[in-house]
């Protein structure tokens, strides 16, 4: 699947992931897995994911979320839901309405997530 087939009738979210793709293109060398379900960024493993809520609610959300892994809880109010998929391992995911969500602290998580994936 390509990103032009994945957003597809979503410009509002297309709009958004370019803005955090420009984010995390500033830190280096990242690969794109672009699935049904996500579009992944990835070093050695993946370290940020974005998707459509509103293609499994079928109803109005957030254009986009972020999802981000890190080994601890951020206690952001930012945050949407975090979970624990496994020990020590925190899937944090965050609601992005507009590119004024993908701030200096966005940023900074996504910059985390990325150095994480580099090793």
């Amino acid at each position: 699947m390509t990103l032009d087939e994945y957003f597809e009738g979503h410009q509002e979210s297309r709009k958004l992931f370019n803005a955090v793709q420009k984010a995390v293109n500033a830190f280096g060398d990242v690969e794109l897995r672009v699935t049904k379900s996500q579009v992944a960024f990835r070093r050695k493993k993946a370290f940020a994911r974005v998707w459509i809520p509103e293609k499994y609610l079928h109803r109005k959300a957030a254009p986009l979320v972020l999802t981000l892994g890190f080994r601890q809880r951020d206690d952001s109010p930012r945050w949407k839901e975090i979970v624990e998929p496994a020990a020590g391992r925190f899937t944090h995911h965050l609601e992005l309405y507009s590119t004024k969500d993908i701030d200096a602290e966005v940023r900074k998580w996504l910059r985390a997530a990325w150095i994480d994936a580099g090793g």
